[in-house]
């Protein structure tokens, strides 16, 4: 244990980021917010079309919240983290997530930075989010009757979860997703009823094509 310790110390030390939770959300206190639980998904909110995902959430409490000894709803801030298979179409999904609350009655949305992470502000119906895709992962973070989202909160996810947002995201070109990759005959399955030609290696002195049968009597 005190050796796993020294290493992850002598990685941050080293200019490293910290490594991933096994559970994906951080089960520690994060500064003045204080860890309360984690709670594995039954739903996730951003799906991408054949990237299977499992998703964890973590709460954090104020520490003023913590002293008094009263909890309430603006004084809890959750974390979600959506892990995919893989990274295919987890940015192209988020932008478009984002897309659709802004086009939605109440909801604001905007592009911000939070040191150097690049994140999607959400703020509307007594809610406050941000969030952004990190290769295959998504990270989610803010909470009901807040004005704002923790930076401490972002900075200590972003470290572990670097932000692949793109700027400009909301008003450029969607990006690019699975169906956008250009065909590789070479990886696709062999159909012996519906075969795929080879054009490349195709002969036409070699290849012979059946003469078309006439209809009896013509």
């Amino acid at each position: 244990m005190k050796l796993h310790a020294c290493f992850v110390l002598a990685a941050l030390a080293c200019g490293g980021r910290p490594p991933v939770p096994q559970r994906y959300v951080v089960e520690d206190d994060l500064g003045i917010w204080k860890y309360r639980r984690v709670q594995k998904l039954l739903d996730i909110e951003v799906w991408v079309d054949g990237n299977h995902a499992d998703g964890y959430a973590a709460s954090y409490i104020s520490e003023d919240a913590y002293k008094r000894g009263k909890i309430d709803e603006k004084d809890v801030v959750n974390v979600f983290v959506t892990h995919y298979e893989k990274p295919d179409g987890v940015l192209r999904e988020t932008v478009k997530l984002a897309r659709r609350l802004a086009g939605e009655s109440g909801y604001k949305v905007d592009e911000d930075k939070f040191g150097k992470t690049r994140a999607l502000v959400i703020s509307g119906h007594d809610e406050a989010w941000v969030m952004w895709p990190s290769e295959q992962y998504f990270v989610k973070i803010g909470g009901r009757y807040r004005d704002d989202v923790p930076k401490a909160l972002v900075a200590s996810y972003a470290d572990r979860f670097p932000s692949q947002l793109p700027k400009g995201a909301l008003e450029g070109p969607l990006p690019p997703g699975p169906d956008s990759k250009p065909r590789d005959p070479k990886k696709e399955k062999y159909d012996p009823d519906n075969p795929r030609p080879d054009m490349e290696k195709y002969d036409p002195k070699k290849v012979k094509i059946p003469a078309k049968k006439s209809k009896e009597g013509e």
